[in-house]
């Protein structure tokens, strides 16, 4: 089975500040969230670096093939690792730029980034576009000739919304006005959010799909194998189909709590997907929608407990 990842994360360092405060990396895989210590990173990445190299280890033990790495406001600008990473490992990885959209003239930077060709997607954390003292519209002027751009270089949007319907309106304008834009929806539209059927149905427009990047964190309370975020992937089959729907891990966050692999072998062994849904879910849709070619054979390796 194609096993292509559709959410994940790397970065270089972390350290910024978003919405005023700020994130830096600690000792032993934590880092300062906005105030507060977490466990950003398995315990065992002690020096903060969440790099290409340990993905790939986790990629390959989990027999994943390919990954498209995107960016968040929280993790600070990667773009220069993230070239680093494409010139290196281009053929597992397909990553995504990101402008900083907190300030008006992003769009030189996004331009720079889609021209020179660096990128074949570009990012937007669109729930990170709202914070206590300004709001960042993606029907904005600046946003739109970013849009505009974007559809005419064939470079994909991936792109998360803030919880519920509160930016369907601006992305809905979006679509309509750069119709062959390519859109992927990231945390499957937050399921456990009021409003979040409004995200899917974004889907039957024709360019536009989902992917499932952070849903073991968004059921992490239930821990594997997680059978409500399985009845969610089940509904949004029959509200959309089979086709506009892709899994991702949401790597490195989510498997501070589960292995990588977990976060997807609760698919695997459920009952209420098909097999021929389970292929298209897990891989065909994103190979198809990312372009991946020539993907590695990753057969299993024994665990040393078996």
């Amino acid at each position: 089975m194609t096993i292509i990842d559709a959410h994940s994360h790397l970065w270089y360092r972390q350290d910024t500040t978003w919405n005023g405060k700020k994130i830096s990396p600690l000792p032993n895989g934590r880092s300062m969230f906005l105030g507060e210590e977490v466990q950003m990173l398995p315990p065992f990445i002690i020096d903060g670096h969440n790099t290409a190299e340990v993905f790939l280890s986790n990629m390959n033990y989990a027999q994943v093939q390919a990954a498209v790495v995107v960016q968040e406001f929280i993790d600070g600008l990667q773009n220069k690792y993230l070239k680093w990473v494409s010139e290196h490992y281009g053929d597992r990885f397909f990553l995504c730029g990101m402008a900083d959209y907190l300030h008006p003239g992003f769009l030189s930077m996004a331009r720079d980034l889609i021209e020179k060709k660096h990128f074949r997607g570009m990012a937007i954390p669109g729930h990170r576009l709202i914070t206590d003292t300004q709001r960042v519209f993606l029907n904005s002027d600046e946003m739109m000739q970013m849009f505009h751009l974007m559809e005419q270089q064939d470079v994909l949007l991936s792109i998360t919304l803030i919880d519920g319907d509160h930016q369907v309106g601006e992305l809905t304008e979006v679509i309509q006005e750069c119709p062959q834009l390519k859109v992927a929806i990231g945390h499957f539209g937050m399921p456990v959010a009021q409003g979040w059927e409004q995200q899917l149905r974004l889907c039957l427009h024709e360019n536009v799909y989902m992917e499932s990047g952070g849903i073991t964190w968004l059921y992490n309370s239930e821990f594997y194998p997680f059978p409500t975020a399985v009845k969610v992937i089940r509904q949004a089959i029959d509200t959309v189909g089979v086709e506009k729907l892709m899994w991702g891990s949401d790597y490195p966050r989510t498997i501070t709590a589960i292995t990588y692999r977990m976060s997807y072998d609760f698919i695997c062994k459920s009952d209420l997907l098909t097999d021929d849904e389970k292929k298209s879910f897990l891989g065909e849709n994103a190979k198809r929608l990312y372009g991946f070619k020539d993907l590695p054979e990753l057969p299993y390796i024994k665990n040393m407990s078996e």
